[in-house]
């Protein structure tokens, strides 16, 4: 179940274009060097985070939902993941097209190889 559609279009503190050239300052950036902003809250009039049900476009991260929650409510109603939870990430573009393909991981147990 979806629990956010953030626009990292609005409200980022800095844009892409920003943080790359911040990076750029310290270490050299090749062809295929990953640069994340970190997660994006949307505002809903003063407020950054509002819940989909609250009108707002929902939260990045589950700690993020789980702070809200806990502002809001006094304790946290969304628990952490648990293996054979299902996580999809997509970025879409101004039109709907995918920026980078969705990314789609069932949570599993790591066991090492014997």
């Amino acid at each position: 179940m979806p629990f956010g559609k953030p626009n990292a279009g609005v409200d980022m503190i800095f844009d892409f274009g920003q943080l790359i050239a911040h990076v750029a300052k310290t270490r050299e950036l090749e062809a295929g060097s990953i640069v994340g902003s970190g997660t994006v809250s949307n505002k809903q009039g003063g407020l950054f985070g509002s819940s989909v049900a609250n009108g707002g476009v929902g939260y990045c991260c589950i700690a993020e939902l789980r702070m809200y929650e806990t502002i809001e409510g006094g304790t946290p109603a969304t628990p952490f993941m648990r293996f054979g939870d299902r996580v999809k990430i997509e970025m879409l573009d101004g039109n709907g097209a995918s920026v980078f393909g969705a990314i789609d991981q069932v949570v599993e147990r790591y066991i090492p190889a014997a």
